[in-house]
């Protein structure tokens, strides 16, 4: 194969009518048109699941909750928007009953005396929670392999990593045990692992899915999702939970329709100005995926009727400023804990805390600040030049299950100052860091393979504009459309 040639994705797309005895392998949306055709039913859809996270090799599951869920199924409102629907729910998401570890040792015992806004708009909405999805502690970097709950592997190779840190929603939802499952994106938590298991994702404009309650409002970059099987299933996830709440003094207003709305952008998106600029100015990004990227952006760039600009895109490397700000949110939830608790943490977060403890003062949160002016100010003009920003979701394919993250040259050079904490800031980061920072909508849409995993193509948009970032993906998705489970997926 040349260097930069097509590795396209297998043909497999997943079944639209699902056997009681295997879980569904079509999207979301399919799945409950089948149950109000009365072709399946939400119990029998929910017990093939369940069977199936039984038997699952991939780690993605860390607590299921069969017997409720089940009394939720059979009674499931099939006329709602998923209405039977079986769901997986990270784990940094509170839901009364539950345990709620946050994928730490520090909280092995903790039980959530609360739902969070998030889940109870999904369960009003007829989802049935199927059980929790695995994360890397407190969501603090790309790999899912924790102290308390092991490994979780990608099903399109079980030696590779899902990502992090929604790494068991991703796995869930490629390796076919859910149809669509929660996320949620502070530094690319969703992007990353979509598009390490060839699934779709949306990062969407800060404030668009409350938080809480009892949320932390810094450091203004997390945001909440899902990770999907396709456009209209995450379109159809936020018509459900987006929408003001008091208990997030920073959630937009509620907006409308944007399953209905999907591919009634395409005249609006005709003329708009777009940049490819694969390694956003700032990351080291293999060739090979490099190529996949540019070459997928151009077909999108030319499909949509956008017009392709070239102007010079360089953000800045987001380092420390985007690991000891999320830290100062840790400290406040450890607590007392720490430092006694710090054996518990995994060796990244251990790190982190230890520099932050010694070294965070008011030089370095000064720093921090004009850190995130200079990069509001990089997006702000970039986006009086162009509408989209094409750029990789990840610097390569997905790496080793177990960690640790791979770092370049110039990671090696930072962590010799400030320990592996680095690796979850540095080139693994600077992809996906600037819309979070920025607050912009993102998307990350499969684009194909490269030795035999998915790569990702993620697609900066301006403010409050996801429905134009949906009907890009949307236009992807029908003229290359991507496998829905991984092939060969371990059910």
């Amino acid at each position: 194969m040349t260097a930069g040639g097509p590795e396209p994705f297998p043909t497999v797309r997943g079944s639209l009518r699902a056997m009681t005895d295997a879980p569904w392998t079509g999207d979301a949306c399919s799945l409950v048109d089948s149950f109000r055709k009365g072709e399946i039913s939400p119990l029998e859809a929910l017990d093939a699941t369940l069977a199936a996270v039984e038997r699952s090799g991939l780690n993605a599951f860390s607590h299921v909750d069969a017997e409720a869920a089940r009394r939720v199924a059979a009674q499931a409102d099939v006329s709602l928007p998923f209405g039977g629907l079986p769901v997986g729910i990270k784990e940094l998401e509170p839901v009364a009953g539950w345990p709620y570890t946050e994928a730490s040792l520090v909280y092995a015992d903790r039980v959530a005396d609360h739902t969070s806004t998030h889940v109870h708009r999904l369960v009003d909405a007829g989802a049935v929670l199927a059980g929790q999805t695995t994360s890397s502690e407190f969501g603090g970097i790309n790999v899912t392999h924790t102290k308390l709950h092991g490994t979780t592997r990608n099903p399109w190779n079980l030696e590779r990593t899902p990502g992090g840190s929604s790494g068991g929603s991703a796995a869930a939802v490629a390796g076919g045990l859910v149809p669509i499952a929660s996320g949620g994106d502070g530094g690319g938590s969703i992007r990353i692992p979509a598009g390490f298991t060839g699934m779709f994702g949306l990062k969407s404009n800060f404030g668009r899915i409350p938080k809480g309650p009892f949320t932390h409002q810094i450091p203004h970059t997390v945001t909440l999702g899902c990770i999907s099987r396709s456009v209209r299933d995450t379109a159809r996830w936020f018509d459900v939970c987006n929408g003001y709440d008091p208990h997030d003094t920073l959630s937009l207003p509620r907006v409308e329709g944007w399953e209905a709305g999907l591919g009634s952008h395409r005249q609006d998106l005709r003329g708009k100005r777009a940049v490819i600029a694969v390694d956003l100015g700032v990351a080291v990004v293999h060739p090979e995926v490099a190529a996949r990227v540019a070459s997928a952006a151009e077909a999108l760039v030319a499909d949509a009727g956008l017009a392709r600009v070239d102007v010079v895109v360089s953000f800045p490397s987001a380092l420390m400023e985007w690991a000891m700000s999320n830290l100062v949110t840790l400290a406040a939830d450890l607590g007392e804990r720490y430092p006694a608790c710090e054996q518990d943490l995994t060796g990244e977060i251990m790190l982190g805390m230890n520099i932050a403890s010694h070294h965070y003062d008011l030089a370095m949160a000064a720093a921090a600040e004009r850190f995130r002016v200079e990069a509001h100010e990089v997006m702000a003009d970039l986006l009086d030049d162009v509408d989209f920003i094409f750029a990789s979701t990840n610097p390569d394919v997905a790496f080793t299950a177990e960690g640790p993250v791979p770092v370049t040259v110039g990671d090696v050079d930072l962590m010799e100052k400030f320990g592996d904490i680095m690796r979850v800031g540095a080139n693994q980061g600077n992809l996906t860091f600037p819309a979070n920072f920025n607050g912009n909508p993102a998307v990350s849409i499969p684009v194909g393979t490269f030795d035999g995993l998915p790569v990702g193509m993620q697609v900066i948009g301006r403010h409050h504009q996801e429905e134009l970032l949906l009907d890009l993906a949307l236009i992807a998705e029908r003229e290359r459309p991507w496998p829905l489970v991984a092939p060969g997926a371990p059910l």
